[in-house]
């Protein structure tokens, strides 16, 4: 009987860690299986571009995977029993139920309200390819002189005004900080910053609270209100609830407790990576949710199945967080980078270099992606007695 490894989520840490299993493991012993709720992969490090109305192709998870035995279900996972090893799904179908020895949680973060009303009802966000195409079609709508409002200023907001401002120049776009502008950014950084949204025309409005959303404005703590035609929500991301709900160990915030190998530590056929795991790294501190933290999850979880299913030594490899790369405009751009506490080092790289390098680390995620099989090895990986030994500590968790 084949080793069953389901990987929940094909984004940039779900859909590497399955193409590298693919690669390394041989399809007579192990059957993958990828479960995603949409057919495509979601570039999500380009989300505001797509917003913006860039025409950005989505790659087709069935064209990425094509041979390499991966099977593709297009389905939303609703629910995950770590006891019975089955995840519960909901698709055109009806859903049902598919079994685990091996499950790979890679579901991600979404938009967090924050509990603030009206977020759901009125604002928009880039957090999935849909939610940045009803935001394109909102910007469509608007006239000259419509108001677009970011909300948030960390770098997923700043790259939403940005890329809108230089997009659309008709528009007047505006960011709500609760502090300072790039608070988080070195003071070389920030200037540039500020010289990038001058040069752009987005408004700033710093040291600003938000404390509801409504159709055509937000209400702030300090009791002003801020006229908008579209609300653009980047004030944080939350991760789904589903593994809390699981019986899986977890965070406060929700994320699965993992040891070093990225496994859980309350059950050990489960891995998790990307924004889903907590996840401590090389400096002692959780990895934040980012793109290079999936990358570096991704990659540890990938040798480690590898190395228990074979019979092999489980290696460590790196899981660090050196830097923040941000757009400004197709143009403009920004790499700062941090020291092992995160915060920013007093140098920083901007301009047209920094866009063209974040623009190749796109490209090559990308291609990375769409490439599984580049370099297949003629004879991949058998597998060893170690999946009964998984089995066996599973039910040992269990009990």
């Amino acid at each position: 009987m084949k080793h069953r490894i389901v990987v929940l989520g094909a984004g940039y840490a779900g859909a590497y860690v399955a193409g590298n299993l693919a690669r390394q493991l041989s399809p007579e012993d192990t059957e993958i299986t990828v479960v995603n709720a949409e057919p495509y992969f979601v570039e999500r490090m380009r989300l505001h571009q797509v917003a913006a109305g860039r025409q950005i192709e989505a790659l087709k998870l069935a064209d990425a995977f094509a041979g390499t035995a991966i099977r593709l279900r297009v389905a939303l996972v609703t629910a995950v029993d770590p006891e019975r090893r089955v995840v519960a799904l909901a698709d055109a179908n009806g859903g049902g139920e598919l079994g685990y020895d091996t499950l790979v949680y890679a579901l991600g973060s979404r938009v967090d309200d924050r509990g603030v009303p009206g977020v759901a009802e009125h604002a928009f966000n880039v957090a999935g390819r849909p939610a940045a195409l009803r935001l394109r079609e909102r910007l469509d709508s608007l006239g000259a002189g419509g108001r677009v409002l970011v909300v948030g200023d960390g770098l997923t907001g700043i790259e939403c005004a940005a890329e809108i401002a230089e997009s659309r120049p008709g528009l007047s776009v505006a960011l709500v900080a609760r502090g300072e502008l790039g608070a988080r950014l070195s003071a070389g950084a920030r200037g540039h910053l500020r010289q990038a949204f001058d040069r752009l025309g987005v408004t700033v409005v710093e040291h600003t609270s938000v404390e509801a959303v409504e159709a055509t404005r937000v209400l702030c703590a300090d009791g002003s209100a801020l006229a908008s035609d579209a609300t653009v929500w980047t004030a944080g991301f939350a991760v789904n609830p589903i593994a809390a709900a699981s019986g899986l160990e977890v965070t406060e915030n929700g994320q699965i407790v993992v040891d070093r190998t990225m496994r859980s530590v309350s059950h050990p056929n489960v891995y998790a990576i990307g924004d889903s795991v907590h996840a401590i790294g090389d400096n002692g501190r959780p990895l934040p949710m980012s793109c290079g933290s999936a990358g570096f999850t991704g990659r540890q979880a990938m040798e480690a199945i590898v190395a228990r299913l074979t019979g092999r030594e489980v290696a460590t490899t790196k899981l660090v967080y050196t830097y923040n790369y941000v757009t400004l405009g197709r143009r403009d751009g920004m790499l700062q980078l941090v020291d092992d506490q995160g915060r920013a080092k007093p140098k920083h790289q901007g301009g047209r270099t920094a866009a063209l390098i974040k623009e190749g680390i796109n490209r090559i995620a990308l291609w990375t992606i769409s490439h599984p099989t580049f370099g297949l090895p003629k004879r991949r990986h058998r597998l060893a007695a170690v999946p009964d030994e998984l089995r066996r500590e599973g039910r040992r968790a269990a009990a």
